[in-house]
């Protein structure tokens, strides 16, 4: 489906997840970025198999984003927008304990992604997250910023995050962003839903200060 990242032509929870995915033996990431395709690829496998809660709803999501992420732009990279070295590592720590082990990459040395760089309206997308959001945690935050790293793909935010279904997402988005969530009265999908939030803000924004130039268009908010 056309994404928030990559289509400008269209404008567009936790403990509940349950899908669950039992551990497997830990295998290497491949420190040359040459990775995966699928969830069942080798990055996918190698975080589940540390996983501290394999059932819960923000592990699945927060691996299946860096798995994601790391398969699109290299294990070079940091995986996630606006989260540096320092936090990827915690949150790797918290959710997949020994992930140092696996890496074969200085946590120190991981690159900021261009794209990251060029899609600066993310940061506004963390921002209504962060103020939807219904429990103030690190998992809150770091799922904030799985979302708007996913929606960076090119298909369904839910396949993009490699999550089970489209439930798995909602019951996401429920638990932890619950009034978000609830403005969704259509069913939009949910890059949709989120593109329109955005340029709500932004129009609400820019009736508050005088008009010198039109709005950034599509493309210049989310990058290509």
């Amino acid at each position: 489906m056309p994404s928030i990242g990559q289509n400008p032509s269209q404008t567009t929870g936790q403990p509940s997840s349950r899908h669950a995915l039992r551990s497997r033996p830990a295998q290497p990431i491949a420190p040359s970025g040459g990775l995966i395709k699928t969830p069942e690829g080798s990055v996918y496998k190698g975080l589940m198999a540390l996983a501290a809660r394999p059932a819960y709803g923000v592990t699945l999501a927060l691996a299946g984003t860096i798995s994601h992420s790391w398969h699109t732009r290299g294990v070079r990279y940091l995986p996630l927008f606006g989260l540096d070295a320092e936090t990827t590592y915690r949150l790797l720590s918290s959710h997949f304990p020994g992930i140092g082990r696996m890496m074969g990459v200085a946590w120190g040395d991981l690159l900021l992604p261009r794209i990251f760089e060029e899609a600066f309206a993310l940061s506004d997308l963390v921002d209504l997250l962060d103020q939807n959001r219904t429990v103030v945690d690190e998992d809150g935050t770091w799922l904030a910023h799985a979302v708007a790293t996913s929606c960076l793909g090119e298909e369904a935010l839910w396949r993009d995050m490699n999550l089970a279904s489209a439930a798995v997402l909602q019951d996401l988005l429920h638990d932890f962003f619950t009034t978000l969530s609830a403005r969704n009265r259509c069913d939009m999908p949910w890059k949709d839903f989120l593109l329109q939030e955005l340029t709500q803000r932004a129009a609400h924004r820019q009736l508050r200060m005088p008009v010198t130039s039109p709005l950034p268009d599509y493309a210049s908010c989310f990058g290509r």
